[in-house]
């Protein structure tokens, strides 16, 4: 067997099943992307589609009046309670997320949970120095 000097190239590597070429690993993205957008769609278009022909079970609607507030809290719940990649229960953004709820609550103001929210969020930053 020949001996290969360093700065000669070794053959390219095959990509699994055969060579592969350009044209196939395109094909197959965008047979990829097709079936990710038909998955996503046919469900949200079944609804139009279908409309009042099918109708959800009572204890299935019922679940679904809270999916818009699940979504907002798993969307809020990590940004409030986790600082610089930690778990940390007590933080300044925690703090005026409660303000902004205590004030909706208490004078359904649409302005002032924002304003009591980020007036302590500020606040306690100023106080901790950060």
């Amino acid at each position: 067997m020949a001996e290969r000097k360093c700065h000669e190239r070794s053959p390219p590597l095959g990509r699994g099943r055969g060579e592969g070429s350009p044209v196939n690993d395109e094909a197959t993205l965008w047979l990829a992307f097709i079936l990710i957008g038909l998955a996503t769609t046919l469900p949200r278009a079944s609804f139009i589609v279908l409309g009042s022909r099918v109708s959800l079970p009572p204890v299935v609607q019922r679940a679904l009046r809270y999916a818009p507030a699940a979504a907002l809290a798993a969307i809020v719940a990590p940004d409030v309670l986790v600082v610089t990649g930690d778990f940390v229960p007590l933080n300044p953004k925690l703090a005026g997320i409660i303000a902004a709820v205590a004030a909706a609550v208490l004078w359904r103001n649409p302005w002032l949970p924002f304003i009591a929210g980020m007036a302590v969020l500020l606040g306690l930053r100023a106080l901790a120095g950060s």
